[in-house]
């Protein structure tokens, strides 16, 4: 049975993988991340290589080399990828953490939207449309039926099958799926260079800056911008991709991910003592509501259509 090595440090780590450490290896500072195969009783959707969830996403883009060579956003080569009986260890060299801000960040997405996008089979797809079904599963946001907002999120939940479909006819491109800071960690040259490709697919032009916006500071206009600047405003560049159908594909990553987020934050709460208004500022859940005061003019754009 694999285990890590003494003297590893642990790092955080998302539920793709078994564990992430830090380790020195041959004079080299270097990540070890261990992937475990799924069993007979795990989901099946972590054997579904197009499915977001897929087991071992990092392993085949270690191996493959994908994206040691795109524009704007990359992976540095693996040193080792490993594979046996329970699962697979991949092994990157460490990236130094830079300070980038969000308009670079965007930038350097819209570049990667106009890589070529590898023929594998392995490409996470569907990824808005498969998470917006997980919340119709659960029932919708029946929470936010419970507050002043109710009325504009039934709004937006209505539409939720016109705006996948709609998000289906615009040119799709290479995203990295997880476009958070903490993932574009370092820089070389002028590219970021991005680390955990887990959630590496296809999906519409627009949708990693969507993803963006949640978690940097900046008005989602001024990253639009400089993402539409890193496509290159060529129409060889992306076909298909102006700005209004990307500002659409961003509106509504942030529209469906914030309202999902508020309302999964008061569900945690909802069952205490006293009137669900007054939970409003519990610390659980004041991050997400005031995220989604933040993004409100955007909430409003998608419940009116645009």
């Amino acid at each position: 049975m694999w285990q890590p090595e003494p003297g590893w440090e642990r790092l955080p780590t998302g539920p793709s993988s078994v564990g992430a450490w830090a380790a020195d290896i041959g004079g080299h500072r270097v990540v070890v991340k261990r992937f475990e195969r799924p069993g007979p009783h795990d989901a099946t959707v972590l054997d579904d290589p197009g499915h977001p969830a897929y087991w071992r996403r990092d392993v085949d883009v270690a191996a493959s080399g994908a994206v040691e060579h795109t524009p704007g956003l990359r992976g540095l080569p693996a040193v080792e990828v490993e594979e046996d009986a329970d699962g697979a260890t991949v092994v990157t060299p460490w990236v130094d953490e830079v300070a980038h801000d969000g308009l670079c960040l965007a930038r350097g997405l819209g570049r990667f939207a106009t890589a070529t996008v590898p023929r594998v089979d392995w490409l996470a797809r569907s990824q808005f449309a498969l998470r917006v079904g997980e919340v119709e599963r659960r029932g919708g946001w029946a929470t936010l039926a419970r507050t002043p907002v109710a009325d504009l999120a039934d709004a937006v939940w209505r539409r939720r099958g016109q705006v996948v479909a709609r998000l289906t006819e615009l040119p799709w491109v290479l995203q990295h799926g997880d476009p958070v800071p903490a993932n574009l960690r370092g820089r070389q040259d002028d590219t970021i260079l991005a680390i955990d490709w887990s959630s590496l697919g296809v999906g519409p032009a627009g949708a990693d800056l969507g993803y963006l916006a949640l978690s940097v500071p900046e008005d989602l206009e001024d990253l639009l911008s400089a993402y539409l600047d890193g496509l290159g405003h060529r129409d060889d560049a992306v076909p298909g991709a102006g700005r209004g159908d990307v500002a659409f594909a961003a509106r509504a990553v942030v529209t469906y991910t914030v309202l999902t987020r508020a309302d999964w934050a008061l569900a945690r709460v909802a069952g205490g003592e006293g009137a669900l208004a007054g939970k409003f500022r519990h610390p659980s859940v004041a991050p997400y509501i005031r995220a989604m005061q933040r993004h409100l003019p955007h909430v409003v754009a998608v419940a009116q259509g645009g």
